[in-house]
């Protein structure tokens, strides 16, 4: 009895042998399958990531771009608008010093401030501080350029030497700080001279 015990005994541990390697097997392949699901969901995160990463990259160009494009639109407004203004002034003058259609050139400069008016506003809310302190610059020598036309202006007799010489001043005191304005808004553009 001793073969044949010896010979169950053989087959019990060839049994339990092949079911062991069998869930070894197994085991293992659940493992490596979980590591496989690890290392993908892990490969998706970084992939996630990188496409928020992205994604957030190419708004902040967008949000830039549109800052970009608010401010040229807004520069070349308060450009127009303060040159206009600056010429309504002397047209007024020239006009009140030739007395030739005074009426209207005074209602072009009164359009032309509330124009610049206008577009200094929006600017005060637009434009990086560099250019707002060229505009504010500028702002004041406009504003008192033209309480000098409207004083001279409202007694053209009177004042009749000191609007001989105030398109003079307008352009010495005035045009320089329009053009630093200008230039102002170019750097912040990135336009070169």
């Amino acid at each position: 009895m001793g073969a044949s015990w010896a010979g169950l005994l053989i087959a019990m541990v060839g049994v339990a042998g092949t079911l062991g390697a069998a869930l070894l097997t197994q085991n293992r392949a659940d493992r490596t399958k979980r590591m496989e699901l690890q290392a993908a969901t892990e490969q998706r995160r970084e992939e996630r990531g990188h496409a928020e990463e992205l994604l957030q990259a190419e708004q902040a160009r967008q949000c830039q771009r549109e800052s970009l494009e608010r401010r040229r639109t807004c520069y070349v407004t308060l450009n127009t608008a303060s040159r206009q203004y600056l010429t309504a002034m002397t047209n007024y003058l020239y006009a009140l010093q030739h007395n030739e259609d005074v009426d209207t050139s005074l209602k072009n400069l009164e359009a032309g401030r509330l124009a610049y008016r206008d577009s200094y506003a929006e600017s005060q809310m637009v434009v990086p501080d560099a250019v707002l302190r060229a505009s504010s610059t500028a702002k004041r020598r406009l504003n008192a350029a033209y309480g000098k036309v409207r004083k001279y202006g409202a007694a053209p007799a009177t004042y009749a030497e000191e609007l001989a010489t105030l398109e003079g001043e307008l352009h010495e005191e005035v045009w320089p700080y329009l053009g630093a304005l200008r230039h102002s808004m170019r750097a912040d553009l990135g336009v070169g001279e």
